[in-house]
């Protein structure tokens, strides 16, 4: 996987993570919706509705897993990012390479907080992803 494939990586993971966050709040909402009904019939049965209940609190708890697990990911990528960017010879293109993503800024974000043009970052990006392809390359077993 190249240097530029890697890095996305995070901002990939970051909004999947995000989504299964909204996807987790729609859920618990919906699970307070769910009510019992109370009649004289199902006083001795009433297995049907706890059983509903219980698969709504499942699907919560398994959903809550999943985005523990994506987040320690991200996490474990996030450090190795932060290493592999550390290695970059110029701190100006190490600030970039953060502000894209480990930051997840758009082009835009990342040309306005630096004072530069759109263009002028995407060139300089270039640069610094060819770099940590090079220094991938010179730290490969042979």
């Amino acid at each position: 996987m190249n240097s530029k494939a890697y890095l996305s990586k995070a901002i990939w993971l970051d909004q999947m993570i995000e989504n299964k966050l909204e996807q987790l709040q729609s859920l618990k909402s919906l699970s307070m919706k769910v009510t019992t009904n109370f009649t004289m019939d199902n006083v001795g049965g009433g297995g049907i509705e706890k059983s509903r209940m219980e698969s709504t609190i499942i699907k919560v708890l398994e959903l809550e897993d999943e985005i523990k697990d994506d987040i320690e990911c991200m996490v474990e990528i996030k450090i190795n990012i932060m290493k592999m960017i550390k290695k970059i010879s110029r701190l100006n293109d190490q600030f970039l390479l953060e502000l894209r993503y480990l930051s997840g800024k758009s082009w835009e974000d990342v040309a306005a907080t630096m004072g530069y043009d759109k263009r002028t970052v995407i060139r300089i990006h270039g640069k610094a992803i060819k770099e940590m392809d090079n220094l991938k390359e010179a730290t490969k077993c042979h």
